[in-house]
């Protein structure tokens, strides 16, 4: 079996890379070693989480905001179980759309575990040990990452957990602890608020979702605190043990002072993803690491020159949108095309609600480059939309150039922030001024107001409505 193009893995780059492949005339293979396509995103991540996420909102909507829309109802009751089954459905709709995509654009499905015989050559082992080989004139490389774990409190799966195994419970937690406050732990930390947990966050930086501006993290805990959620900010965690029933979790703060213990009945471990390479067989290549990650130049080409990589086993973000763009990037590479990527300006999400997404640079990152810029802010409460939906944590935060008036950054914490995003990537692509954003009509009532009020107020200090 011979192809212009082998995949390894058919999470989100490497079923777009092997789409594109395709497009352009390829004859495709794609590897995968679980029975399911889409990877972690549509299995057991983004897909899931969301699901889960948007069953919760509806629960502690019509628990907290019905009564005041007018909507009379009993107590609501959280049935876990079936937002697990809901859950589940979701996931397999979006599996077999994948399934069917490969069959639509004649890519050719191998299911085992993939590994290098040599630069052109991979076997791919199946699940009941059954060997086969196939050969390919390029192999890109997509196998993704994995949860870390903490080395003195490794997964047990039961009372340890990672995000997969959240992504199951059968119960909801009486007390959940999550050990990281970025966007894994503030999502899952959310749904089990939303629906009865008490849900305690240690995190070890000062802030959290800690690789965004700094006033999202401020703003985020102020709305999540209002469900509940208890946060323990510099704090270091020392030690987890599982004690049967429950799971007991010691703490010291960095900065010095009183150690504390949280006793719940799950942990969640949520300090980062490591990328995926087990059984690769890289050595055999000849293929190097550093700290993890395949090594690859700037056309994401390893130093093997008909192999790739892309997505989370590469440098950057650990981004489903990051890696489909890779995958698009390469696929037309090989086909002779000179496509580029703008790392800058691939935009960020966390699904809580409110949510929070950013695209550029932060105003800390500003700071330390020392580059002039200045800032402009407006807050959800000023909007008349929000105040119809009721949704009025949150705003929009603008950075510009402060000679050319040049958007450098768009940070929102609000409804819909998810979506917003894209017309500050949209800006950002054009290189548009926050002058010309605040010049363009926006219709009303509307969330995305609020980004104009905010480049007004970066542009002059004249936001209209506040």
């Amino acid at each position: 079996m011979q192809y212009n193009v082998i995949v390894i893995g058919s999470g989100p780059g490497g079923y777009v890379a092997a789409i594109r492949c395709a497009q352009l005339g390829m004859k495709v293979a794609i590897i995968e070693k679980y029975n399911t396509l889409g990877g972690t995103c549509l299995n057991v991540g983004c897909i899931p989480s969301k699901a889960l996420l948007d069953s919760s909102e509806h629960f502690h909507n019509a628990a907290h905001t019905f009564k005041e829309h007018g909507i009379d109802i009993s107590e609501p009751k959280a049935n876990i179980k079936q937002m697990i089954t809901r859950k589940a459905g979701v996931v397999k709709a979006n599996v077999e759309g994948i399934a069917f995509l490969m069959k639509k654009n004649k890519i050719e499905v191998h299911t085992g575990v993939g590994s290098f015989v040599d630069k052109n050559t991979i076997k791919v082992t199946s699940a009941d040990g059954k060997e086969a080989t196939i050969t390919g004139e390029k192999i890109i490389i997509a196998t993704g990452s994995k949860p870390t774990a903490l080395p003195f409190a490794p997964f047990d799966k039961k009372r340890i957990i990672s995000s997969t195994e959240a992504l199951e419970l059968q119960e909801i937690p009486k007390h959940l602890i999550i050990i990281g406050g970025g966007v894994i732990g503030m999502e899952l930390g959310s749904v089990y608020a939303r629906i009865g947990s008490k849900v305690s966050v240690v995190e070890y930086l000062d802030s959290l979702v800690p690789t965004m501006d700094s006033t999202m993290g401020k703003e985020l805990q102020k709305a999540t605190k209002k469900l509940g959620m208890e946060f323990y900010l510099g704090h270091k965690v020392t030690a987890v043990e599982n004690k049967g029933k429950e799971v007991v979790l010691k703490a010291e703060p960095r900065a010095g002072g009183a150690s504390i213990e949280l006793k719940g009945d799950y942990c969640l471990v949520c300090v980062g993803r490591r990328p995926y390479t087990d059984g690769l067989g890289l050595d055999k290549v000849g293929i190097e690491l550093d700290k993890g990650k395949v090594i690859v130049d700037d056309h994401l080409k390893t130093k093997v020159d008909n192999i790739y990589a892309i997505g989370d086993v590469v440098r950057g973000a650990m981004l489903a949108h990051k890696a489909e763009e890779e995958g698009v990037l390469v696929a037309e590479q090989i086909a002779g095309q000179k496509p580029h990527i703008n790392y800058l300006l691939i935009p960020g999400v966390v699904y809580t609600w409110p949510e929070v997404a950013s695209v550029g640079y932060t105003e800390e990152q500003l700071k330390e480059q020392g580059r002039a810029y200045k800032t402009g802010s407006f807050p959800y409460k000023a909007l008349g939309r929000a105040r119809a939906s009721m949704d009025l944590d949150g705003l929009v935060k603008v950075l510009a150039d402060k000679t050319t008036d040049e958007i450098l950054g768009i940070h929102i914490i609000g409804a819909r922030a998810a979506d917003m995003i894209a017309a500050g990537v949209v800006a950002m692509e054009y290189r548009a001024s926050a002058e010309d954003v605040s010049r363009m009509s926006h219709a009303h009532p509307t969330y995305m107001e609020a980004v104009k009020e905010a480049c007004l107020a970066a542009t002059a200090n004249r936001p209209i409505h506040l």
